[in-house]
């Protein structure tokens, strides 16, 4: 089956083809660096994870490039408030520069053991304040700007179609509106230089044209995109809370300095939800993943509970649901680790499973044929090979996975094997005969996140 994906601009699933027959330009909206990632923000990473490896199943190379956001994000969506560096520096008591070393440094551990692939491009918004200034001087000769006492604002008056992907209501927010406006002239337009305060001094800001000051929060997206991506490129992704506000100031910029909506497909992943409410670092209370791994969970079991949902659907978040996926994947790892190598990959399941991904990267549905396969009767080396396949989707790692084999008698293995074999069948009375067994010649059987441990019983 073709390659189809879901397009928030057009609200429809659409054929892919690319725009350069040579590669996929692929840009996602990294982290703001003010403090840890929580497990909602990794949801989309994996979704976006899931993306780039399923456009490289169908033999595209990718371009990925992905923005660490370490100024101008301010607290709130209205340009007021302070900036999300310096409110993190006010709550550690380091430096602006040190908490976003700091805080990237923990972002790219997570990434890392959430086996996501690294993205072609990092680009750090600090690092690319020149091109940010570039982009709004052109913005202010095509006449889409104008100054106020605190900084320079998009004027979103002059594009009728503002807000285009969200379905903006513009009326209704202006009658709506429940913010003070203050020089703002329509509670839509949006920042893209702040100035800083006469009477103090940030501990980042620049000098532009306009003023010493910093870059707005959307600015960045599109000044770094275009840089490595050009003014048109094919795929651009984000949490589904990025619609309304960041990512329709990225289109009005776009279209206003080049003509373009930026990207061809906009992707959205959606929230993981926790207690019937969305995970936000904001309230200063959420999940990361380093308190999965103090519970014992394995990172990737996090990334499996990720994959049974569909990325435009949410994900309720609980213990339970985590157990499941841990056992589920602890499943599949001592089966797979049970059948021998040196098998060609099952055609038939690998064209299913191809089906199931290339239709807007429908991850349940592939799981339940990745089960099948499990289940099935196709010799154990082939199972082997047509999961190895999967796993270029699935990125669950499985050929690094070992079971823990310390100084362990061969016969007492062989049973553990047998054990393993039992389950992966769903023979659950066999399986519960052998740990039995194992029991009885003083072995106890533990189903962990890392597999089966063996431990020899005490002799009191």
């Amino acid at each position: 089956m073709p390659l189809v994906l879901y397009d928030t601009w057009s609200r429809a699933v659409r054929p892919f083809k690319p725009i350069q027959p040579d590669h996929v330009g692929l840009y996602c909206c990294g982290p703001t660096v003010y403090d840890h990632a929580h497990i909602g923000n990794l949801r989309t990473y994996v979704f976006e994870d899931v993306l780039r490896r399923v456009l490289m199943l169908n033999g595209y190379p990718v371009q990925h490039v992905v923005n660490i956001t370490d100024v101008g994000h301010l607290v709130s969506d209205a340009d007021d408030g302070e900036d999300k560096m310096e409110k993190g520096s006010r709550r550690t008591g380091e430096s602006a520069w040190a908490i976003a070393e700091r805080y990237t440094e923990a972002f790219l551990i997570d990434w890392r053991a959430l086996n996501l692939l690294e993205p072609s491009v990092w680009c750090r918004a600090t690092d690319h304040i020149a091109d940010q200034v570039a982009f709004i001087v052109t913005l202010e000769r095509a006449g889409y700007t104008y100054q106020t006492a605190d900084g320079v604002y998009f004027d979103t008056s002059k594009q009728d179609d503002y807000g285009f992907l969200a379905r903006l209501d513009h009326e209704g927010l202006q009658a709506g509106k429940r913010v003070a406006l203050g020089e703002k002239r329509r509670v839509t337009d949006f920042a893209l230089w702040k100035f800083s305060a006469a009477d103090s001094r940030r501990q980042m800001e620049w000098d532009s044209p306009w003023g010493r000051g910093f870059p707005g929060w959307h600015i960045e997206c599109s000044a770094m995109s275009a840089r490595y991506l050009g003014s048109w490129f094919d795929i651009h992704c984000g949490g589904e809370d990025h619609i309304a506000v960041h990512h329709s100031n990225e289109i009005a910029q776009t279209q206003a300095a080049h003509g373009t909506r930026l990207a061809n497909f906009w992707m959205h992943g959606h929230f993981l939800t926790l207690d019937a409410t969305k995970m936000s670092k904001a309230g200063g209370d959420f999940l990361r993943l380093q308190t999965l791994v103090d519970r014992g969970v394995d990172p990737l079991a996090y990334r499996y509970l990720c994959l049974t949902a569909h990325y435009r659907s949410s994900l309720r978040f609980n213990w339970d649901a985590l157990e499941a996926a841990r056992v589920a994947l602890d499943r599949l790892r001592n089966v797979y680790a049970s059948w021998p190598t040196g098998g060609t990959a099952d055609e038939r399941f690998v064209a299913r499973f191809n089906a199931e991904v290339n239709q807007d990267l429908n991850l349940p549905r592939a799981l339940a044929v990745l089960w099948d396969l499990v289940r099935s009767d196709l010799p154990p080396a082939t199972r082997r090979a047509t999961v190895d396949s999967f796993d270029s989707v699935l990125g669950l790692r499985l050929p690094d996975w070992q079971p823990d084999k310390r100084d362990i008698p061969a016969d007492i293995a062989a049973l553990a094997e047998q054990r393993v074999k039992a389950r992966a069948n769903s023979d659950w009375a066999q399986a519960d005969r052998l740990r039995d067994t194992l029991r009885a010649l003083g072995w106890q059987i533990e189903d962990g996140e890392r597999g089966v441990r063996l431990t020899r019983m005490s002799k009191e």
